[in-house]
């Protein structure tokens, strides 16, 4: 099927982000076209949280019911030094009707916003790479190559760059990006295993070795995250294996069975100097990297595309003039600002090296467990149910 040579908005990208503006669009009736250069969806789980805030927001795209029903209810995250629990945070106290971490794999969130986008009437154009942004006076240019090679150029109102961390509208708009990157490697894997805590509970293992973290997604499958020094670019059952009897509860080990897939990574953490540029937006990760504890990612941006795609239906109904668009930056880019921020103290806490310095790390959340006012506070955060929500 050939692009068509106009339309109001063109989403780059059709990750969560990108599929969040589209139905958002799709609901008001706004006329878009959603491109993807990869010819099929992702299989593999990657992200794995869905918080209370993005739960909320979703319910306007009609898709939250659907995805509590297929993930995971986490009711409760603990931080523990192999048989000792030293924090735990439970979220029977938010200001949410969803009073937990879903766990859901990215790929079955993905899944169900493109049922809900096909029952709106809208659909994904794949194997379609935009490789050029040009701006012109009262619209945008972008040039997409399909997988043959060929070109169509598409002039669109608005471009909406949901194409991750390596942005091509983010970089042909020149808005500047320099994140920062963490020393240590990571390892990921999903994994059926036998694991002895219990199995509704997010774990965060902060070990001498290093740390882990655990997220169930039922009974016996598990995404593990955990850093390792000289991790192999696929790591094997045995990899898996090795960190988690280094790091996981001494009473009872895991027994990992199997590996469903596995990588290693290395984490960038930065929030772009502007979210807008012309008729330009970024949303997602093009906008805002950090690290995956809390598992905010996914989640801010879901939320930035359900907010930037009720501010172009407004702009394009003619109900604001474009500079109601600018409230877009204003709204969203302190929420990535304090989830970068979090996110890295939580990183450099559980990441700390050297006997003493843990030892006080550990001695710190072993205090806070103790106080009920904080750990409603850290479980609001985690919700990103804080003033910053946007």
């Amino acid at each position: 099927m050939s692009l068509p040579s106009e339309t109001q908005v063109l989403i780059v990208g059709a990750g969560p982000a990108g599929l969040a503006a589209a139905v958002t669009l799709a609901g008001h009736g706004v006329p878009f076209v959603l491109v993807d250069r990869l010819t099929a969806p992702e299989t593999t789980s990657r992200a794995a949280a869905v918080h209370a805030r993005t739960l909320q927001v979703l319910e306007k795209l009609g898709v939250a019911e659907t995805m509590v029903a297929a993930g995971l209810k986490v009711p409760a995250v603990v931080l523990r030094d192999r048989d000792t629990t030293l924090l735990r945070i439970d979220f029977s106290g938010i200001d949410s009707r969803y009073k937990f971490i879903l766990a859901l794999p990215q790929n079955e969130t993905e899944a169900i916003l493109t049922t809900r986008l096909a029952a709106l009437g809208g659909r994904i154009e794949r194997g379609q790479e935009a490789v050029a942004v040009t701006p012109e006076a009262d619209s945008v240019s972008v040039t997409v190559r399909d997988e043959a090679g060929g070109q169509t150029a598409v002039r669109a109102r608005y471009v909406v760059g949901a194409d991750g961390y390596h942005s091509v509208v983010r970089e042909a708009s020149g808005i500047g990006f320099t994140p920062g990157t963490y020393a240590q490697s990571f390892v990921l894997a999903d994994v059926h295993m036998d694991w002895p805590l219990p199995p509704d509970e997010m774990q965060g293992l902060l070990a001498r070795e290093g740390v882990a973290l655990v997220v169930p997604f039922s009974a016996d499958r598990f995404r593990i995250v955990a850093t390792a020094d000289h991790a192999p670019e696929t790591p094997g059952l045995q990899d898996v294996q090795t960190l988690l009897d280094q790091r996981g509860p001494l009473s009872a080990a895991a027994r990992v069975r199997d590996i469903i897939w596995s990588s290693r990574f290395r984490i960038h953490h930065g929030v772009a100097a502007q979210y807008r540029s012309g008729r330009a937006f970024l949303a997602g990760d093009a906008a805002h990297v950090h690290s995956p504890a809390g598992g905010q990612g996914m989640n801010i941006g879901i939320q930035d595309a359900v907010a930037l795609g009720e501010r172009l239906a407004e702009v394009l109904a003619g109900r604001q003039p474009d500079a109601w668009l600018d409230g877009y930056e204003r709204a969203r880019r302190p929420v990535a600002e304090q989830v970068v921020a979090l996110t890295d103290r939580m990183t450099r806490v559980g990441t700390m090296t050297g006997p003493a310095g843990q030892a006080v790390r550990n001695l710190m959340l072993r205090a806070i467990d103790h106080i009920p006012a904080a750990k409603a506070r850290i479980a609001a955060q985690m919700a990103e149910l804080g003033p910053a929500a946007g």
